[in-house]
């Protein structure tokens, strides 16, 4: 018969979680250890999972390339850069699995330039549910050296573990992507004795993780302390994904090919290029390039692939509101069936929808915004009136010229 506890006994709680056991059903003791029915049934969850995969499937290039497009309209050259380096890279990961002594393969990670909208986190997310990793995002801009008030640049790994359910293995096989690596750049002419914490220093502290090591992240974030237990998580597998918008470095390209190289003349060096130029230029982007723009030397040595994701023409904007999985029209006409109501898009409409995106300059992310506001009363007044059945949005509607058009059932006589 068990003893019952006294209050002055101390509570018995999980190993692995930590719920103590009045909060739990169950809790099984072992030598030196307990486990909650919780851990109990998360542990049986990702066995059967993994039973049920199987080996990782890896995916060819153009398998790979073949489900972006599913998602991703244009940026053809970058989609088939990365399918290439990912492709590598996974390759890697399962050669050093199963065979430790076979020739070693360098990692591949991926650095991608390109405007804001122009999909590269898109891209990196849609390519972790590709292969079916743990994915994590993370701002270089709010990252800083270790030992400076921000936040150090192991937490990312944190969050590619919470990502993966605290599964290590898998973490350790995922894809991290960084944005905005380009505010990361050094500051030059810089006389203050201040160090330069939010940019070569963020840089330097990245190195070890994006080449590959064991580092130790603290289990609930936050800054390091003595006495605190570590995750411990080997970066060496883990894809990185670094994106930028790296503005003017385009004139730097233009500068170092020489204007007459590329058709522009001494009098145009300060203008800014079109797209057409600009897609160009990036797309002969050499390490000199970035060093000059302000990445370390060291740095951009940890990316052996580097993509350009070109900025989006009108015809793209138009595709992305209609075409992909999941489309941003798509969705709203799904909204609106819900109510049993009909909404459908004329051609100009689209059309003036992503004139108006493109004006902003923010790409792709404008889409949403836009279309949103377009129909922002509607989804107001609809659900609350049931005799709409049809919806069309024209051009006139999308320039605030005129209101929508909208067809009604017959309305109930008094």
């Amino acid at each position: 018969m068990s003893k019952k506890k006294t209050k002055s006994e101390e509570t018995t709680c999980c190993s692995f979680c930590g719920r103590a056991e009045d909060t739990v059903d169950k809790i099984v003791s072992g030598p030196n250890a307990f486990i909650c029915d919780k851990c109990v049934r998360l542990c049986v969850d990702i066995v059967e999972k993994k039973d049920a995969k199987g080996e990782f499937k890896l995916l060819k290039p153009k398998e790979i390339k073949t489900r972006l497009d599913d998602y991703i309209i244009g940026q053809e050259r970058a989609k088939k850069t990365i399918s290439v380096a990912v492709y590598n890279h996974y390759k890697r990961v399962r050669s050093l699995t199963n065979n430790p002594g076979a020739t070693q393969y360098s990692k591949s990670n991926v650095l991608l330039l390109g405007p804001t909208g122009s999909g590269k986190t898109l891209i990196a997310r849609t390519l972790a549910e590709v292969l079916d990793v743990p994915f994590a995002i993370a701002d270089a801009t709010t990252l800083t050296e270790a030992g400076y008030v921000g936040e150090d640049v192991e937490n990312i790994i944190l969050r590619l573990v919470q990502s993966a359910d605290y599964d290590i293995a898998r973490a350790e096989q995922g894809i991290i992507y960084i944005d905005e690596i380009d505010k990361t750049r050094k500051t030059t002419g810089n006389v203050s004795i201040t160090r330069d914490v939010s940019g070569e220093g963020v840089q330097q502290s990245l190195l070890k993780i994006v080449e590959g090591t064991v580092a130790n992240i603290p289990p609930k974030g936050g800054r390091k302390h003595p006495n605190q237990e570590y995750i411990k998580v080997n970066t060496e597998n883990i894809l990185f994904i670094a994106g930028g918008a790296f503005v003017n470095l385009d004139k730097m390209i233009a500068k170092r090919l020489g204007k007459g190289v590329i058709g522009f003349d001494t009098k145009q060096q300060d203008r800014a290029f079109d797209a057409t130029e600009t897609n160009y230029l990036l797309s002969k982007v050499e390490t000199e390039d970035l060093v000059e723009f302000g990445l370390i030397p060291e740095f951009i040595g940890r990316f052996n692939s580097i993509a350009n994701c070109n900025e989006l023409t009108l015809d793209d904007l138009v595709e992305i509101l209609v075409k992909p999985r999941n489309a941003v029209i798509e969705q709203y006409i799904a909204l609106f069936s819900e109510d049993g109501v009909e909404l459908s898009f004329t051609d100009e409409a689209l059309r003036a929808i992503a004139t108006k995106a493109k004006k902003s300059d923010t790409g792709a992310r404008a889409l949403r915004m836009i279309v949103e506001t377009l129909l922002m009363d509607l989804m107001y007044e609809i659900p609350s009136d049931p005799t709409v059945k049809e919806v069309l949005i024209d051009e006139g509607c999308v320039n605030e010229e005129a209101p929508p058009v909208i067809k009604y059932s017959k309305r109930k006589a008094g």
